[in-house]
């Protein structure tokens, strides 16, 4: 039996007459099935929902099989007709799950400082909630990708202690976590950074900044607890208190994502749906970014936090192509 199915092209299945499209797009391998693309893509029509579906439920390396093969047999590049083929919110998730995450972020980072003015938004987002070895790739694929230094690009679009303060967290310095907890160090910093802001006139950022972008996680959490004995406020307190702008803004993420990276998320997302005019850019990003890394765990987060799943928020919120798209990603509500 020949099956034809629309799906960036026409596909054609030519083995055994039990074969479906879907047993060969579940395959890990898009090879497993012979597969004959016809020239004329998309001839009967986009079909939206097998594009979401073939697309949200592989992993990044499943998506990049599948479009190595369509490349060969249709000798065309799969990206360049998901841009044909789609517009919109949906364009803008499909696009983004063509990329690894690293490869992803580092493009919304370029985005965001190319052009006229700066996306700060953007820039702190992903700058202050990637770990040591996840801004280490970064750096590396922007090079790859845009033949420009991260930290060059960084230091030409922004200024003052906010340029300072995302430098320094570029720059990966950041110590790994120890078996051994250092108490002695853990009250220094913790007493360093009540010293250089609240006890004082004025802020002393150089140290926040050192002490922030150089210890590991789990010493900074230890060293937030241990700064509530030394300051009347908790550490983001302090921030609000002591720092404004967009330093406030990095400060902030940072402490948070030290604190619980997972809950941060799921409360952007919670502003970005329930804000005017839903921000679908910044809800694009965090479940484009995070779906192959902690997005169960950002649901999971979601629910304990606002009483009610993310997968009914995107229904209250989101509407046709983009809503699928998303609960998709997100999967079915545990």
């Amino acid at each position: 039996h020949l099956l034809k199915y629309n799906f960036l092209g026409t596909f054609y299945l030519c083995k055994g007459e039990a074969s479906t499209f879907w047993s060969f797009i579940r395959s890990v391998s898009p090879d497993v099935c012979n597969i004959y693309v016809s020239p004329v893509f998309l001839t009967l029509g986009v079909d939206e929902q097998t594009i979401i579906d073939v697309i949200t439920k592989r992993t990044y390396a499943q998506r990049r099989e599948i479009a190595f093969a369509y490349e060969r047999r249709a000798k065309k590049d799969m990206i360049t007709a998901l841009k044909a083929a789609l517009s919109g919110s949906l364009e803008s998730v499909i696009l983004g799950l063509m990329k690894s995450t690293t490869q992803y972020d580092a493009s919304e980072i370029r985005g965001s400082i190319k052009g006229l003015g700066t996306d700060e938004e953007t820039l702190i987002e992903i700058l202050c909630s990637r770990s040591k070895d996840e801004l280490t790739e970064i750096k590396k694929v922007y090079k790859e990708l845009f033949k420009k230094d991260l930290d060059k690009d960084v230091a030409g679009d922004t200024s003052g202690n906010f340029a300072k303060l995302l430098l320094a967290l570029v720059q990966t310095k950041r110590a790994e976590p120890s078996a051994v907890v250092d108490y002695e160090k853990i009250d220094e910093d913790a007493r360093a950074l009540y010293d250089a802001g609240v006890k004082i006139r004025g802020t002393d950022v150089p140290t926040w900044i050192s002490i922030m972008s150089e210890r590991s996680v789990p010493h900074l959490q230890r060293v937030f607890q241990r700064y509530k004995s030394y300051s009347p406020y908790d550490m983001q307190e302090s921030i609000v208190k002591e720092v404004k702008g967009d330093l406030q803004k990095s400060f902030l993420v940072l402490v948070q994502c030290f604190e619980n990276k997972q809950l941060y998320f799921a409360k952007r997302l919670n502003e970005a749906m329930k804000s005017k005019g839903a921000k679908e850019k910044m809800v694009t990003r965090i479940i484009v970014s995070r779906c192959e890394v902690d997005l169960k765990k950002i649901c999971s987060e979601y629910k304990s936090c606002f009483g009610q799943s993310l997968q009914k928020t995107i229904l209250e919120h989101t509407k046709g192509d983009y809503q699928k798209v998303l609960l998709s990603l997100c999967g079915p509500e545990e």
